[in-house]
């Protein structure tokens, strides 16, 4: 008999919203307890992650007019190289490590030079990337680093924060991240300083859209309402799988991004939302750190599969390391139109992406295009139960087996 699932699990474990999150009073701004929690001075909260790095090197910039180039891996998302364009830069990619998402530390070093004005060190999945080899590297031609920790609010690094140990970093509030307003952007840095420079950039750039904010209001009602394994369906579900038959995949991964992405002041009403939510995001870190940990190794006995671990990390989802792209493809086959959570990270290396154009260094990353080519994740919401998950575990050890 076929496995049916009854229920829609998310791609991402996301902190759901609950009816006292909507309503009341907040214990205190979102930017205050997301600072005291991280352990830094202040945050600043933009409109998404995409616009906080906007600011952060458009500011950077100012201090530093002769440095355009801006180094990010080749394998992120395609929302980063947008935001270098948007702030007036260029983005120059370097390949991976093999077989793995972080940078190559030796063609980091052959990539930056007396134009570079920063290096930004990308976290993935709560995977946490080597941000110390980062720092040296930019450090040492005199650039800077934006710590893009966009996925990895929560996640540490030898017990500090993941974004708090470059020059600057930031966090993404998007839908399904651990927490969300729908759509936001946590701003921090290193040096007190940045932040008053941080905060006359955004004036400038930043304008009051009365339509996007009203937009993502209601998005966020409609996140509340249907983020729940019974309202994904049609959120989330239904759209995902009608991209799929049409072979759509950029539709169906949620990548088709605009050069003009919008940028404006949070509203606030979901800045107290955030406020309301943020107290039980520790819990829900804890929680799905302890599932990850009880799902890992079932994944990883299975031969030629390779799950991405780390200490301290986040887990919204478990990131996993297939032998072949023809392996991954047809795991992918079996179970992205289920109802099980199972996707892909990114659909691409940057350099594949049509609406990107051409990319400085993008004629040389066979690393992270074989990582684009071999990895798949599958969610580690709470919702994901324990039969689904070993269904999961039975189709990909069948079809590793099998080939």
């Amino acid at each position: 008999m076929p496995f049916r699932p009854e229920r829609e699990a998310p791609p991402t474990a996301g902190l759901p919203l609950g009816l006292s999150d909507l309503t009341g009073g907040a214990p205190a701004p979102l930017t205050a307890l997301a600072a005291a929690w991280l352990g830094v001075e202040q945050v600043q909260l933009e409109c998404s992650g995409t616009s906080a790095l906007t600011i952060a090197l458009a500011t950077l910039h100012e201090h530093a007019r002769s440095r355009r180039e801006v180094v990010i891996p080749a394998f992120t998302c395609p929302l980063v190289p947008l935001a270098i364009r948007r702030a007036g830069l260029v983005p120059r990619l370097v390949d991976v490590k093999p077989g793995h998402f972080d940078m190559d530390p030796q063609r980091l070093a052959e990539a930056c030079s007396e134009r570079t004005l920063a290096v930004v060190p990308t976290h993935l999945g709560g995977r946490t990337a080597d941000v110390a080899i980062a720092n040296d590297v930019a450090h040492a031609v005199g650039a800077s680093t934006v710590e893009d920790a966009a996925q990895a609010l929560g996640a540490r690094i030898d017990g500090r924060f993941a974004g708090t140990h470059g020059d600057i970093g930031f966090f993404s509030l998007a839908a399904g991240k651990g927490l969300s307003i729908f759509e936001g952007g946590l701003l921090v840095a290193r040096d007190d300083a940045w932040y008053e420079r941080f905060r006359r950039v955004s004036r400038r750039m930043v304008r009051w859209q009365p339509v996007w904010e009203l937009r993502r209001t209601l998005e966020l009602a409609g996140y509340a309402a249907l983020y729940r394994p019974l309202g994904l369906g049609t959120a989330y579900g239904r759209p995902m799988r009608r991209a799929l038959r049409r072979g759509d995949l950029l539709s169906a991964m949620g990548e088709r991004f605009d050069a003009d992405f919008p940028m404006h002041p949070v509203g606030r009403w979901r800045r107290a939302v955030g406020a309301r939510a943020f107290g039980r995001l520790p819990s829900f870190i804890a929680a799905t750190t302890t599932q990850a940990a009880a799902r890992v190794p079932a994944l990883a006995s299975i031969p030629g599969v390779h799950v991405f671990k780390d200490d301290g990390g986040t887990w919204p989802y478990l990131m996993l390391r297939l032998p072949d792209e023809a392996t991954r493809d047809a795991v992918l086959r079996r179970l992205w139109s289920s109802r099980l959570g199972v996707g892909r990270m990114f659909l691409h290396a940057l350099p594949d992406y049509d609406y990107l154009g051409e990319l400085p260094g993008g004629d040389d990353v066979p690393n992270a295009r074989d990582f684009a080519a071999r990895t798949l994740t599958i969610t580690n919401s709470p919702w994901l139960d324990d039969a689904s998950f070993a269904h999961i575990c039975a189709v990909i050890e069948a079809v590793v087996v099998s080939r």
